[in-house]
């Protein structure tokens, strides 16, 4: 079950008008692989935290909140600070929201030592590449895949990581890039 509360309700609002609806609908499903994902290994999320970050950590990659000098995931981190803040949270849990988005793009991070960071790097890393596709059951899959299609996500994604790869060479997404991104987008199962 997800979070409805206020803030994650405020969350979607603002992913419903920033994001591109490939994009959007890429976030919504990054959400709901998480909470499956946590569920299934009893792994403990503050669901209202995970569920703002899900909904907000690709903000960086929108034309709004594209930063020319950060990487994508940071500008997005600052922006989930920005969001939590003005939501009334206080400034320690803000800035979790903040960590979780940026640690999404880095290297893998247990779910002893952050589970929601964790959450989020096997829901996006799921979505992106396919990444930890056996721990998602193929109904699951078909659910969320119907109610929330990838339409041109994967091309769309992939222009905007070139994108970043190209003004910020050394962000996370140029490492993406160069580690055979494409390729790997290509061969992912969510695709067919």
């Amino acid at each position: 079950m997800t979070s409805e509360t206020p803030a994650a309700t405020a969350a979607l609002a603002v992913a419903r008008r920033f994001y591109p609806p490939a994009l959007l609908d890429h976030c919504v499903r990054t959400r709901l692989w998480g909470t499956t994902y946590a569920a299934a290994h009893g792994i403990v999320i503050d669901d209202e935290l995970f569920s703002v970050a899900a909904l907000l950590h690709d903000m960086g990659l929108t034309k709004a909140f594209d930063s020319h000098t950060m990487p994508f995931e940071e500008a997005g981190g600052c922006l989930g600070w920005v969001f939590c803040t003005a939501a009334g949270w206080p400034d320690e849990r803000a800035a979790r929201a903040e960590e979780i988005i940026v640690l999404h793009m880095r290297a893998d991070v247990s779910a002893a030592d952050d589970p929601e960071a964790h959450v989020l790097q096997v829901a996006s890393s799921f979505e992106v590449v396919g990444r930890w596709h056996e721990q998602f059951p193929d109904d699951v899959r078909a659910d969320v895949l119907t109610r929330h299609p990838r339409r041109d996500f994967a091309a769309d994604l992939l222009a905007a990581f070139e994108d970043q790869a190209r003004r910020k060479p050394g962000s996370a997404a140029a490492r993406s890039v160069r580690n055979a991104l494409a390729e790997r987008m290509a061969a992912n199962l969510l695709e067919s």
